[in-house]
């Protein structure tokens, strides 16, 4: 999108009734992207190219990146911003604490002279123990002293570890008033099972590289018969693979409650030595571990049991030296992002060590990075403005709820009972963390990403058994996202997200509705998605709907599968509309939700032209620009296999569904996108 500009208006609507032609105070605001418009484009039959044709035409993705698009612009901002905080707070006599950890964490990670002379040094210890593991409980012990809480906290679905299991402390599905542990597979270098089980030329090309990856790193460690070794190696990632649950079963809660006694494990996914695991791993005194993939987990463990040691140890001497690539010699490094960068996700060019570094200290002590983000650029206001947005999209989500002809009196009073007790957190948390007792040194930057990591796992087993806080944060005020956290029915709006192009407090209203409104919607509407939608108040995993309601739901659920199973972004590669159906769910409602915000609003009265768009035109034209993006065909196929987001041109044309869209743009039979009313998805 184009940054902030002055307003001149013009005499011109789209379709639509005639409006009032008002002139906007000339200052610096945030608006609709005309230029970035393709306006020859009918908005029927291609509404992402319509709202964002010309910014395709001309914008080219950044050789450091693989996709480029609307978050991109605010993170490239953050990133700027957050790198000049803490390199000003590390110069500054007196600061925090906390603050001089991040600029410790800066600094060593950007001292790549000193990475450089120190070799292989930072990882010797640990290949020493490594190369000591002789029989199955020594491998047992090693595994569980691995154990870290790695899993992806914004969406347990989207998991992926490269340790051969991963930690979650989090509500506990039945208990949600408490914290428990939750087990998931692991163990795989590449993002997913279908990257190593699919058979296209696509597919066998990335396993053949991935394999001459393991090669290169064990050869550049200096490791005998590297290519016999990663062969071994990548037969056994290939049989975890073949273990492994697939996504789209993954994002089914149900299977993933499976609370096992630790005495219970043995029996029901022997082979690891699971008594001498859990010591290690700090869980031996939990009462019940939920597994989330059970058949995963089992299969697992019985590799553990039937694969060579030799094969383990060199597994996982290949893992140690991958995860630390970023923090050994240069040539690690960029072998690293040959693979991971260039093979995987396209990009030509490896990002500047200091983004690299800004998201290493902002992953490691996010909320000392924070403290110092949302005192310089987010106001007491701001979050006044942000709040005031969130309460008027709530209420009409609720009015929404109220107007449902195909909802019982008493699943409507559960579902208002869940939007009237969400905790909705705005810009950063009620708490900051504290990092006491966190050592980081100036010269030692794998150890403090490794003693981080040991902390951040410490303090999850620290919260296991213990009453659930509703307000802690899973998110940095400086990560430009959004989440709902269905187990504590909460919303997180970080700082950074409040940002154009999704909003500007001085910009044009409507189109803030458009843009963040409709992520504030997406994020409410989570709640009551195919996966929220069965969580009950209390985040307790429960069933709240009456059978009919409950088969009307799935219908319309059903219906938006079959929507996005028919997109093709790719030659013979469809979305997978199971996968993204919480997703696709969370943006039809989401966009409803803000819309009606929006007319309830005072914003909402004022049907002022602007650029020669009335209100609700620019509504939906912010919503298109705020999905504006290019991914390389490397990463879009990623993103297809891995991520439960449709790709961005598919979430913009998500206004196929809404009949406000169709009346703003005059669409009718016949253009690509019409659907007919009776066919239009209507979940709430």
């Amino acid at each position: 999108m184009n940054h902030s500009a002055r307003l001149l208006l013009a005499v011109f609507a789209v379709g639509g009734a005639a409006a009032l032609v008002v002139a906007i105070p000339s200052k610096p605001v945030y608006r609709v992207d005309v230029a970035g418009m393709d306006r020859a484009v009918l908005p029927g039959n291609d509404f992402f190219a319509y709202a964002n044709g010309g910014w395709l035409k001309k914008t080219e993705i950044p050789p450091d990146r693989s996709a480029y698009g609307a978050f991109t612009v605010i993170d490239e901002e953050v990133n700027r911003r957050v790198r000049d905080l803490i390199q000003a707070a590390a110069k500054t006599p007196g600061a925090s604490a906390s603050t001089a950890l991040a600029g410790v964490y800066y600094e060593a990670y950007m001292d790549e002279a000193s990475i450089e002379r120190r070799g292989l040094e930072p990882v010797k210890l640990e290949l020493g123990r490594i190369d000591k593991i002789n029989d199955r409980k020594a491998l047992a012990r090693f595994l569980g002293g691995q154990l870290r809480a790695d899993v992806d906290a914004l969406n347990a679905t989207r998991f992926h570890t490269d340790r051969l299991f991963g930690l979650w402390a989090a509500p506990e599905f039945s208990q949600p008033e408490r914290y428990a542990a939750y087990l998931f597979q692991g163990g795989l270098g590449m993002p997913d099972r279908d990257y190593y089980r699919n058979t296209d030329d696509k597919s066998k090309d990335l396993q053949s590289r991935y394999r001459a990856h393991v090669a290169a790193v064990l050869t550049l460690a200096k490791v005998s018969d590297a290519e016999g070794r990663a062969a071994r190696i990548y037969d056994l990632e290939k049989k975890i693979a073949d273990v492994h649950v697939s996504r789209t079963d993954s994002v089914d809660v149900h299977k993933a409650d499976n609370p096992w006694k630790p005495s219970e494990f043995a029996a029901r996914a022997p082979g690891l030595d699971w008594t001498t695991y859990f010591q290690a791993a700090g869980l031996a005194t939990q009462p019940v571990i939920i597994v989330w993939h059970p058949s995963g987990v089992a299969g697992i463990s019985a590799l553990v049991a039937s694969e060579p040691l030799e094969t383990w140890r060199d597994y996982l001497a290949f893992r140690t030296l991958d995860r630390a690539s970023a923090l050994l010699p240069k040539a690690f490094a960029e072998e690293n992002f040959r693979f991971y960068g260039t093979a995987l996700t396209g990009a030509p060019k490896q990002r500047d060590r200091w983004k690299l570094a800004v998201a290493a200290t902002s992953a490691a002590v996010g909320d000392a990075v924070g403290e110092l983000y949302v005192a310089r650029y987010f106001p007491e206001s701001a979050k006044a403005e942000a709040k005031e947005m969130v309460r008027n999209i709530v209420a009409a989500f609720g009015r929404r709820i109220d107007a449902l002809d195909w909802m019982a009196p008493s699943t409507k009073a559960k579902a208002r009972a869940k939007l009237e007790t969400l905790y909705v957190g705005i810009g950063y948390p009620e708490k900051w963390r504290s990092y006491a007792g966190l050592e980081l040194v100036k010269d030692d930057p794998l150890g403090n990403a490794e003693r981080s990591e040991l902390f951040d796992y410490r303090a999850s087993l620290a919260k296991l058994g213990k009453p659930v806080d509703k307000t802690e944060w899973c998110m940095t005020p400086q990560t430009v996202n959004a989440v709902n956290l269905p187990l504590q029915n909460a919303l997180n709006f970080p700082a950074a997200i409040l940002n154009p192009p999704f909003y500007d407090a001085a910009g044009d209203p409507v189109r803030n509705y458009g843009a963040i409104g409709t992520v504030i919607g997406h994020e409410i509407s989570h709640s009551f998605d195919d996966q929220g939608s069965q969580f009950d108040a209390e985040g307790r995993l429960s069933n709240w709907w009456t059978p009919e309601d409950l088969a009307h739901f799935k219908e319309a659920s059903k219906r938006l599968v079959a929507q996005y199973d028919a997109y093709e972004p790719l030659p013979g590669l469809h979305i997978n509309g199971q996968l993204t159906l919480s997703e696709n769910i969370a943006d039809v409602a989401g966009i409803s939700a803000s819309f009606d915000g929006y007319r309830a609003s005072g914003v909402g009265k004022n049907p002022a032209v602007v650029d020669g768009f009335n209100a609700d035109q620019r509504f939906f034209i912010g919503f298109g620009q705020a999905w504006r993006s290019k991914m390389r065909p490397e990463a879009l196929r990623a993103r297809i296999i891995t991520d439960g987001h449709s790709p961005g041109q598919y979430r913009a044309d998500t206004v196929r569904n809404v009949d406000a869209w169709y009346a703003a743009f005059d669409v009718k039979p016949g253009q690509t996108l019409y659907l007919e009313p009776s066919a239009r998805v209507r979940v709430w």
